[in-house]
């Protein structure tokens, strides 16, 4: 009797563990995406290790201002386009590329190359004035990086895009895009260039 009592409680355990492994329907809640609900988003998981270290940390935010500070007074402008900036009181024109024989990517050159670009400025109380400015200074050459105008340094500090093997100034008329940044001039005459 009492091997049958034994023998009869492991056989219905036996059954109650097998229809639990083939049970259709999971006993855990799915979760659902609904209007009222959005899904979870999984915390990364920190490492324990050691703390950052602090001058990596000094300088990846001395990097950060060092841009930000580079960028200040940085005005963007698609060639062809004017823009009256408030701040400056004066109107910019990017008239063009009037040169472009910089190095195409790729390819191993003797000189570097230089952009020029025709600015052409006008204050609220000045006569327009077109200046050319070039990504490089070489006075002997005819290139100005930089020229004051009202009372304003105007630098010429990026030309886009770059010239390739396959796509040079021909090809990229109209497409330039120069990055002019306006700073305080210590020119005795702050109207005239």
């Amino acid at each position: 009797m009492i091997l049958a009592g034994v023998a009869l409680i492991t056989m219905v355990t036996c059954k109650n563990q097998t229809a639990n492994q083939t049970d259709p329907q999971p006993k855990e809640t799915m979760a659902t995406n609904t209007p009222n609900s959005s899904p979870a988003k999984a915390e990364p998981e920190m490492a324990p290790g050691l703390p950052p270290d602090q001058e990596a940390v000094k300088q990846a935010e001395k990097e950060t201002k060092n841009a930000a500070a580079n960028q200040q007074g940085v005005v963007y402008l698609n060639e062809g386009e004017s823009k009256f900036l408030q701040q400056y009181q004066m109107n910019v024109s990017f008239r063009g590329i009037t040169e472009d024989s910089r190095c195409p990517a790729g390819v191993d050159c003797i000189w570097e190359g230089v952009a020029s670009a025709e600015v052409e400025v006008m204050g609220t109380a000045t006569r327009p004035m077109v200046l050319k400015l070039s990504t490089m200074q070489d006075a002997n050459k005819g290139y100005e990086k930089a020229q004051s105008f009202n009372g304003y340094s105007i630098t010429l500090v990026s030309v886009t895009p770059g010239t390739t093997s396959s796509k040079g100034f021909e090809q990229l008329r109209g497409k330039y895009k120069i990055g002019l940044k306006f700073s305080r001039s210590s020119a005795q005459n702050p109207t005239t260039k």
